[in-house]
């Protein structure tokens, strides 16, 4: 395979389709459309999560009534293989607490006539120090 010449279209596309769906708790279990049963991998504020079910348990499962992500950037990527790596930094607002910065990268693949989700890291930008 080679460069995908749409990376950025396909990048930018994708985290805005994602967070519309994450950010909405009615459309939130259509997520698992983005990841494979047998290929996708998620690391979560450092928990690690392989396939579908496991990461869709996790995310159906945080405790927030509300959500909301305001994006700052998206830096999409394209790799050798066809694929697409995208870095996005944001806010995250969730119920009444106050927002927090937020990191998640995400590692595209093809799949057909599309792309699934076969990397997913998300940390917030919380720093604990003494």
């Amino acid at each position: 395979m080679s460069l995908n010449p749409q990376y950025d279209t396909i990048g930018r596309s994708f985290v805005h389709q994602y967070y519309l769906l994450f950010d909405d708790a009615a459309q939130r279990a259509n997520l698992a459309n983005f990841y494979n049963e047998e290929k996708s991998l998620m690391t979560f504020e450092g928990q690690q999560l392989f396939g579908r079910i496991k990461i869709m348990e996790k995310i159906q499962g945080l405790t927030f009534q509300k959500i909301q992500h305001q994006i700052t950037s998206i830096d999409p990527q394209p790799m050798f293989d066809g694929g697409i790596l995208i870095c996005v930094l944001g806010q995250l607002k969730t119920d009444e607490d106050p927002p927090h910065t937020f990191n998640q990268t995400f590692v595209l693949k093809p799949l057909g006539e599309g792309f699934y989700v076969e990397h997913d890291v998300f940390r917030l930008a919380l720093h604990h120090t003494a």
